[in-house]
Parts: structure tokens; C-alpha cells; sequence
């Protein structure tokens, strides 16, 4: 593990944001990290070669707190995050580094109350995130490995998600350990920076944010949950009671990346996770009417390269497998 000094009152703290194709949502972020200036020592934005104005309108922009990168390609948000931790480390060495995508915030007085924190011993910190009406953020509800903690495999497997997901009651109690959380309000300090490494670019889109922080407490650093410190989240991600991938392609990234996660969570109980796991995918199939072919292709090699642990399929190679007349891509 890294060495962590005890903290100082305010800490070099620089934010990443990863954006393509949000201009609104990211206007609305960008002027709350502005709002915080006090707390931040500089403003990094990835521009993912976004085509809707975004790259236009960052150009405009005067802040001295904000600088830009503009990537030539997509890179995913695995590949923006990538870039940008790196480049961040080479401009400001920060002593740590805030992680977010383009249509997330931190509520006011959560970056004061991270400063505030005591950190020592922390690697990563983990912020509690809520939606704009208030409620939980689901989908960037930190969580325990199951495969770790007897209790929590127990409640995976009485009570699924909820059995080793944090409680609603943990969003109003004392801050505590998990072991995987989102790149939404993520902290990471420069010990568990040289600890956990970047995330793998190639990971793309799904996952990566599991994958990179499960990676980090595998090495037996603490990854910290505070309630204390709220963000706001206006993700319109997942829709009520939507089965289908749109567009095709992700189901590809979404699948192969979640067997990378599950292997590294289960271990030799991986093989039983798969025989119930594989069902379930391949019976998805019947959701994507008109591009079942397709699905099934994606699955197949999603599956094929998740076991292989291989990232090395290029985005454009994904995106050729989702067409309805792709041709054979084995590697």
C-alpha cells in the first residue's frame, strides 16, 4: 500500500470530467465546479470528439480554472477517463483527483466537507450520489464484493442487489469501507493513484469504474463511502423497464466487461456465477426484435472475449459486429 501523510487543510484536488455529445448537461456542470472554485485547483474537461458544439462552445470559454483536452476519436468513458487522470497528473501533480461524467455535480458544500475530512489512511473516497428529486442514485450505489464478505454473500443470495448494495440507512450514517463504486463523485489520492495504476482505456463503456476500484481494494487499499459528501447525478441512462441496448453495439461492452468484474469478484466461484448468469444474456435476445441476429453475435463474442479477459477489439470492430450484415470477427 501507498503512504498516506495525514491531511492537510486543503489538499490539491483537480477534477476530471469526460463529455460527448451533452453540451447542455455539461454547461450545467461545469458552472457548478465553477461555483467551487475555491475548493479546486484546476478544471479538467475530456472532450470525447464530440460533434453537437461541445468542442466549439469549450473553446469559448475564459475561466482560467478550466483547461480542455480534445480527443481525435470517442475513446469511451474508459478511454476519456484514462486520458484525463494521466494528463492531470503530468499538469497539476494534485494530491488527489475528482472523477465525474458530464451530467454530474456535487451538491453545495460537498467539496468543503471533503477538505474538511479526515483522510488519513484513505485511498479513495466514494461520494453518496442522489438523482435531482432527492432520491438515491441507483445505478452509482456503492457496494461490498460478495465473494469477500460472508454476510454479503449471504444477502446476495436471499435478497439479490439489495443483500450486498448499501442500505438506504447507510446514506444517513457514520462513513464506511466498500469495495466497488462509480466514477460519479470519485476521489482518488495520489498514494492510490500510484497503487491502483489508470484504468484500462480499452474497457471502453460499462464497468470500467467497478473493474478499476475493485482492482484498488484487491491491493488492499480503503476505498471510503462518506455520506456527508452528496452529489447530484442527472442521469437519464436507464429507462423504466427497458430491456433493449440502444444503440446495439453497448450490449457487447456491457457483457464482456461484466464477466471481466464478475472473475475478479468470484474467483473460482466464477464458473457457478456463469451458469446462471449466461442464461439470462442469451435470453435477452428476444428483446431486440429485427436485430436478433446481431445481439446474438454480440453475445456470443462478448462471452468469448470476457472469458479470454481480452479488451483488445477496437470500437470500430464492435460497432461493425452490430450491423446486420457484419462480417466474422474472431480475434
Amino acid at each position: 500500500m501507498g503512504e498516506y501523510p495525514v491531511t492537510r487543510s486543503q489538499d490539491r484536488l483537480v477534477c476530471v470530467v469526460v463529455t460527448y455529445n451533452r453540451l447542455e448537461k455539461l454547461k450545467v456542470t461545469i458552472r457548478h465546479l465553477l461555483e467551487n472554485r475555491a475548493y479546486l485547483t484546476a478544471l479538467l474537461v475530456i472532450d470525447n470528439a464530440s460533434d453537437d458544439g461541445t468542442s466549439a462552445w469549450l473553446e469559448q470559454q475564459s475561466d482560467p480554472l478550466l483547461r480542455v483536452i480534445h480527443s481525435k476519436t470517442n475513446l469511451g468513458g474508459a478511454g476519456g477517463f484514462e486520458l484525463g487522470m494521466r494528463r492531470a497528473q503530468e499538469l497539476f501533480d494534485p494530491d488527489w483527483l475528482l472523477i465525474m461524467d458530464d451530467d454530474a455535480w456535487p451538491d453545495a458544500g460537498a467539496l468543503a466537507q471533503f477538505h474538511s475530512a479526515n483522510k488519513t489512511g484513505i485511498a479513495a473516497i466514494a461520494a453518496a450520489v442522489y438523482m435531482p428529486d432527492g432520491s438515491i442514485c441507483e445505478m452509482n450505489r456503492p457496494s461490498r464484493n460478495p465473494f469477500w464478505q460472508n454476510d454479503a454473500f449471504w444477502g446476495a443470495l436471499t435478497r439479490g442487489r439489495a443483500g450486498f448494495h448499501l442500505p438506504d440507512a447507510a446514506y444517513g450514517g457514520a462513513p464506511v469501507d466498500v469495495d466497488v463504486s462509480s466514477f460519479v463523485g470519485f476521489f482518488i489520492s495520489r498514494a492510490g493513484l500510484v497503487s491502483a495504476g489508470l484504468p484500462n482505456p480499452n474497457l471502453f463503456l460499462y464497468g470500467d469504474d467497478a473493474i478499476y476500484t475493485l482492482g484498488l481494494r484487491a491491493r488492499g487499499e480503503r476505498l471510503s463511502f462518506r455520506p456527508d459528501i452528496r452529489f447530484i447525478h442527472d442521469s437519464s441512462t436507464f429507462a423504466k423497464g427497458e430491456r433493449r441496448f440502444r444503440p446495439l453495439w453497448k450490449a457487447y461492452y456491457y457483457q464482456r466487461n461484466l464477466l471481466i468484474l464478475y472473475r475478479m469478484a468470484a474467483g473460482w466461484l466464477f464458473w457457478p456465477v456463469l451458469l446462471v448468469i449466461l442464461p439470462r444474456w442469451l435470453a435477452r435476445t428476444g428483446a431486440h426484435r429485427g436485430e436478433r441476429r446481431a445481439f446474438l453475435r454480440l453475445t456470443l463474442a462478448a462471452i468469448r472475449h470476457g472469458l479470454a479477459r481480452s479488451t483488445r477489439l477496437s470500437h470500430q470492430e464492435v460497432c461493425a459486429l452490430a450491423r446486420p450484415q457484419a462480417s466474422k470477427i474472431s480475434r
